[in-house]
């Protein structure tokens, strides 16, 4: 896979070892400072806690943003802890509405995606993952969209809510795992799988919640067996929590006052500029 240059400049907190201990002993806490770094950083788990407030999609450009500065898995591995934080709230507040059956269908497919993204994090490109899955959210959206004008022109009724079928669930369910363990973009193949259902807005916006949370918290063996979890990084984890958090109650209050429909209506139109945004930095990725 590949990485951009990683950011060299760090501020050195140094952490005096209890008197116990000879006087010259130490240990450093590094915290990156680099100005470009925030200037990418904050608007990106802006965006993350506006998408883990319920607004799924939103947050999918958060590791893009960073790895113009970090290489891609540190990026992701920076947001990683913040993710885990961000979860817990969210779990906390939309616990009440979520969907067992299609968690009971996603979750064994993510198992075998984010196992699938640890074999080969260091084989593939990012721009080869982007675009591909960039051409099948486009696809999924125009699909919809087209069936939906369709129907109108003919004068037939909307389509009615459609469960797939299980095995289709372990799929998505797999890519969103593969997608989200290597590039933090796992929402497309789960909103797939997901917004034909025409779920409650809350119980979508919980089973979303809580898959995720599941998700990352899977992502952590992979993440540390390749070597991700630096002290440095954590550090900076911490530096960029309570923008993170903030965010994420805005988007929990958004969330509450759009309706249903306006609800769903943004859900598609967020697909349609995550699938846009993939298939133009996966091309980028390409030309470089």
């Amino acid at each position: 896979m590949h990485h951009n240059a990683g950011v060299k400049a760090c501020a050195l907190i140094y952490v005096s070892i209890p008197s116990f201990q000879p006087r010259s002993s130490s240990f450093i806490v590094q915290v990156i400072v680099d100005p470009l770094f925030y200037l990418l950083a904050i608007p990106a788990v802006t965006l993350i806690g506006l998408a883990k407030g319920g607004f799924a999609g939103l947050g999918m450009i958060s590791t893009p943003l960073l790895a113009l500065v970090v290489p891609p898995l540190e990026g992701a591995a920076i947001l990683l802890p913040i993710l885990i934080v961000q979860d817990a709230i969210s779990v906390w507040t939309y616990h009440r509405a979520w969907s067992a059956w299609n968690l009971k269908v996603l979750l064994p497919g993510s198992v075998l995606g984010v196992g699938a993204g640890w074999i080969f994090a260091k084989y593939l490109s990012n721009a080869s993952i982007e675009l591909t899955v960039g051409a099948i959210a486009l696809l999924f959206v125009l699909y919809a969209w087209f069936g939906s004008w369709r129907r109108a022109y003919l004068g037939h009724p909307p389509a009615k809510p459609q469960r797939p079928h299980p095995a289709m669930g372990i799929v998505w369910g797999a890519l969103s795992g593969f997608t989200s363990t290597l590039v933090q973009v796992g929402s497309p193949p789960f909103q797939i799988h997901m917004l034909p259902q025409r779920l409650d807005k809350f119980t979508l916006v919980g089973t979303t919640v809580i898959f995720f949370a599941i998700l990352n918290l899977m992502k952590i063996v992979p993440y540390s067996a390749l070597g991700e979890f630096s002290l440095r990084n954590l550090a900076t984890s911490v530096v960029l929590l309570p923008i993170a958090v903030g965010s994420n109650f805005l988007g929990i209050w958004l969330v509450r006052k759009t309706p249903t429909e306006q609800f769903y209506k943004i859900a598609y139109v967020l697909m349609l500029l995550i699938a846009i945004a993939l298939l133009w930095q996966g091309a980028r990725g390409f030309v470089r």
